[in-house]
């Protein structure tokens, strides 16, 4: 039997926040600043939205579309961080904006409605871009607890935090809390195993990778798994396009790529 997407979610937070215990015992969590435990509280919020919009998305929507749809991150977060953070891109930085944008086109471009208004009104799309939205400024957020912190001290409360709104998110539905004993077999509990320690990785190194350049620039920077997500819409769902979709996303590295080098 397979598991509900939500319920997948919740338990990966879960399951890394138990591995956090021992971790977080070296940190002096009462010293933390008032501005720590908000913006902890924003991460796990927004955290929580942009998962249930994203699960949602990947329900009804071409990965290799929706995939190519999550460059427009790094808009947002560049956005978000000029307010937040006072982060503001170079001339290269803006011009590589426009390569990503101008290369979803090329991507955007092959579906049935073309790249017009019309294609906004699939439910996926528009779920796509809540999920991208939220998961911008989530970024925005996890930078202010590390500069209040550090990434490892940030990355435990991002833990914490997404458990916890994840948590009253996946079990307000009476499926979710259901099924929730039926995940804790042998079999499923391997591949969480190996998704806990993929997300864990992912998001720790995230974390220092805000540490060392601006938010918008780091998201730039994480597009080059656009190419990643269109071969794999192609070689497992036999999505079509492949060529012109491909063209369009590197366009989209090619803007990524100038952000961080001409930074």
């Amino acid at each position: 039997m397979g598991s509900l997407p939500l319920l997948v979610n919740f338990n990966t937070y879960f399951l890394l926040s138990v591995l956090c215990v021992f971790p977080a015992l070296d940190t002096d969590w009462l010293a933390l600043p008032l501005g720590f435990w908000g913006y902890s509280l924003l991460v796990g919020l927004f955290g929580a939205l942009g998962n249930g919009f994203l699960v949602r998305a990947l329900q009804t929507g071409d990965l290799s579309v929706l995939g190519p749809v999550n460059a427009y991150k790094s808009v947002v977060g560049l956005l978000a961080a000029m307010v937040l953070l006072g982060e503001f891109p170079n001339i290269w930085g803006a011009l590589g904006i426009m390569l990503i944008i101008g290369g979803s086109y090329f991507v955007l471009d092959t579906t049935d409605e073309k790249f017009s208004w019309k294609l906004l009104k699939q439910p996926s799309i528009q779920f796509r871009l809540w999920a991208m939205v939220f998961a911008a400024i989530e970024a925005v957020f996890i930078k202010k607890t590390i500069l209040y912190s550090s990434p490892t001290v940030s990355f435990i409360s991002w833990c914490w935090f997404g458990a916890l709104f994840s948590g009253i998110v996946t079990f307000w539905a009476a499926a979710h809390r259901q099924q929730w004993k039926q995940e804790w077999v042998a079999g499923k509990l391997k591949r969480y195993a190996l998704l806990v320690f993929c997300i864990g990785l992912m998001q720790l190194t995230t974390n220092y990778a805000f540490e060392q350049m601006p938010v918008g620039y780091a998201l730039s920077l994480f597009q080059l798994s656009t190419l990643v997500s269109i071969g794999l819409g192609y070689r497992f769902f036999q999505e079509t396009n492949i060529l012109k979709k491909t063209f369009g996303a590197i366009i989209m590295v090619a803007g990524s790529v100038m952000i961080i080098l001409l930074k």
